[in-house]
């Protein structure tokens, strides 16, 4: 049987309404009290169990990271091929950013903060990347001359890179091209078969 949100604990409501509104309101648009009134207690309750915003946030993100940067490891140490990873991998960030499109904001915010107490924050047990495996698995590829010779940083970098920027860049990106957040939302779920494509064509080695 389901609990209906008024059963569940408080501090489960606060944080299940602090996710949704940051996610309709972002990190600077969202207010204390708006999370009180989707969580449906009183302001002075937030404040009890929760001091700030910044707090709540932190908690929010560490909630998520939690269940997805495990996600990354396992599709980075699978036996799986270097395409099938790159689909994969385009395929979970893209689902989470889209469900949580501001934390790699607040992960900018944190590291230009406080790099070393964040990362040794987050970056514990499960949750620390563990890319040596896709590394190690590139560098076979390239010795049995299966991909041209590139730097497997350069490729992990790229392919980051191609799946994070669009998120992070959002407003600039939408107002540039002028699309509304449905057209972003598609051009979004298109990268999960651009971005491994562009991969793929940049490692191949080129026909004589």
């Amino acid at each position: 049987m389901v609990k209906k949100k008024k059963d569940l604990p408080a501090e489960e409501r606060i944080l299940d309404a602090a996710k949704k509104v940051f996610l309709e309101k972002g990190m600077a648009g969202a207010r204390m009290q708006d999370i009180a009134n989707e969580a449906g207690i009183n302001k002075a309750l937030l404040h009890y169990y929760y001091r700030d915003k910044e707090k709540l946030f932190e908690l929010v993100f560490m909630s998520e990271s939690q269940k997805f940067f495990p996600k990354i490891n396992r599709i980075f140490e699978s036996d799986e091929t270097l395409e099938k990873k790159f689909h994969e991998f385009v395929e979970e960030y893209v689902n989470e950013l889209r469900l949580n499109p501001y934390l790699p904001w607040f992960v900018l915010n944190e590291i230009n903060r406080d790099p070393d107490g964040f990362l040794l924050k987050i970056m514990t047990g499960e949750n620390r990347p563990r890319p040596m495996k896709f590394l190690q698995q590139i560098e076979k590829e390239i010795k049995l001359g299966n991909i041209r010779k590139v730097d497997p940083r350069h490729i992990l970098l790229n392919l980051l890179s191609m799946t994070l920027f669009p998120f992070i860049a959002q407003p600039m990106v939408s107002r540039i091209l002028g699309m509304g957040n449905k057209e972003f939302e598609q051009l979004m779920e298109e990268r999960k078969k651009t971005v491994p494509a562009v991969m793929m064509d940049s490692i191949r080695k080129k026909v004589q």
